[in-house]
């Protein structure tokens, strides 16, 4: 039985499965990461996930067009940034409490409209795969990285441009000088406010998009479609140690790991309870993660801190 797992054409496969499966993470965290950049920890990345996973779906469903369905998703992390920079930002709600908030409400709002504008489950059609030239023709490697839909694409082009944009922008450096040092960054003369605003608005925005990549690619949507993957997004930040390189190689381990456990319950190797254990696998390598890194990486040091000009 495991000798049809261990063939060229199932691992190459599986592992094409593991970049497409890393791409939902990788979308939600490296928005995460740049929000805790700044010393805002969300915790509702979860429900923004699965209403930019239902605002994709929907529009998909409705439209057919998935340019459309992407935009959607674009728009409602604006509209859900935006909710939440008020409340942490300008409120100055806890940030703990107000993500959970965000979470729950998500994940009860998207089950109401699934229930009143579709119903029963639909199918869409999934993105297309764009096969780069040349690339997609080298054995085996061409199908594991180059035969891929866009938004797989952008997410991986994606994490160079959030490492220059975070180390070699002033834009970065004032992300970074709010996340560390708010009350200096405030007397430079850096609105500490509008950097964490702009940063809780890109995360959220990646957060919906990373849910219609989900939407996207399992070409349906069901009630708690996500299944945790914000939290685990959420875990990658520190796993990452809150560098987009990090992030990444965390993003491709959880995918890939998620992609063994497919491919090894599709062949019918594992069966039963063993399989039902074998589901937990990426949430227990989670927890593995956070043991691992809790207390070795130093988080930037005004994370969940509020900052108020007239009391500092």
């Amino acid at each position: 039985m495991w000798s049809d797992f261990f063939t060229v054409s199932v691992l190459v496969a599986t592992l094409a499965s593991g970049i497409r499966l890393a791409t939902p993470f990788l979308f939600a965290a490296l928005g995460e990461a740049i929000g805790q950049r700044s010393g805002v920890l969300n915790l509702g990345v979860e429900g923004v996930m699965l209403i930019g996973a239902f605002t994709a779906y929907y529009v998909k469903l409705e439209t057919g067009n998935s340019l459309l369905a992407v935009l959607g998703a674009i728009l409602v992390g604006v509209l859900m940034g935006l909710i939440y920079a008020f409340m942490t930002v300008v409120m100055h709600a806890e940030q703990g409490i107000s993500g959970i908030g965000i979470f729950l409400f998500g994940l009860g709002f998207t089950d109401l409209l699934f229930q009143k504008q579709v119903g029963t489950p639909q199918p869409v059609s999934k993105l297309g795969k764009i096969e780069i030239p040349l690339l997609s023709d080298i054995p085996w490697i061409g199908e594991i990285f180059f035969q891929h839909n866009i938004l797989v694409y952008t997410a991986f082009l994606l994490v160079p441009v959030a490492w220059f944009v975070i180390n070699k922008t002033t834009f970065g450096l004032n992300i970074r000088a709010v996340g560390e040092t708010p009350e200096a960054a405030d007397t430079l003369g850096v609105n500490v406010k509008t950097i964490r605003l702009q940063t809780i608005i890109i995360g959220n925005v990646m957060a919906g998009v990373a849910g219609a990549s989900l939407a996207l690619e399992v070409a349906i949507f069901q009630q708690n479609l996500t299944a945790g993957q914000g939290f685990i997004a959420i875990a990658l930040v520190y796993f990452g140690a809150w560098r987009p390189g990090g992030v990444m190689a965390g993003a491709l381990l959880f995918g890939v790991v998620s992609a063994v456990v497919v491919r090894l319950k599709t062949l019918g190797i594992v069966e039963g309870a063993s399989s039902s254990l074998l589901a937990m696998a990426p949430a227990v390598l989670t927890i593995v993660v956070l043991v691992i890194v809790s207390g070795r990486i130093a988080a930037p040091a005004a994370l969940t801190r509020h900052f108020d000009r007239a009391s500092s």
